[in-house]
């Protein structure tokens, strides 16, 4: 009690209240999950495309018509996990395998540890993720994610 009343009461001590933060709008995310969908569908893959607010929660989500069933709650996943760990999960896979430290975190509740989800940021921040799912391989889901960066990119550096 003592702690909160010397707060409270200290000259100079004014405390925020409101956090605010950059994030992804609706618009950038569904700019660029038509670019990566686009950009698979050049290379002939059919997928799911999903772009997350920096929280995690899906702002965009798309699907070729063609795709697996699993494809669009995988790449939603692959979202929340690149945004959950700060990391592309890529580099999360690696980290991950079986004997290592970290291998608990593949049995989280929604974590995708493969290739696929990208951390998309603004001016150094976080913003949110990007992430791809039904491309033969990791590799190739996110080479169709950093088409979908690119495409928002420029916009959201000069915000």
């Amino acid at each position: 009690m003592a702690v909160a009343t010397l707060g409270a009461a200290a000259p100079g001590f004014a405390q925020k209240m409101l956090a605010s933060y950059p994030t992804l709008t609706t618009d950038a995310a569904l700019r660029a999950a038509q670019a990566a969908l686009a950009q698979c569908q050049k290379q002939g893959y059919t997928v799911a495309v999903a772009v997350a607010d920096r929280g995690g929660q899906p702002l965009a989500v798309l699907r070729d018509n063609l795709s697996g069933a699993h494809t669009s709650l995988t790449a939603i996943n692959k979202a929340y996990t690149a945004v959950s760990f700060r990391t592309d999960t890529s580099e999360l896979a690696a980290t991950t395998q079986a004997g290592k430290p970290a291998s608990g975190i593949r049995q989280l509740p929604q974590v995708v540890a493969v290739g696929g989800g990208l951390m998309v940021r603004a001016k150094g921040s976080l913003v949110g993720a990007i992430a791809v799912s039904g491309a033969p391989n990791g590799d190739a889901d996110d080479a169709c994610a950093k088409a979908g960066i690119a495409a928002i990119h420029d916009a959201i550096e000069l915000e």
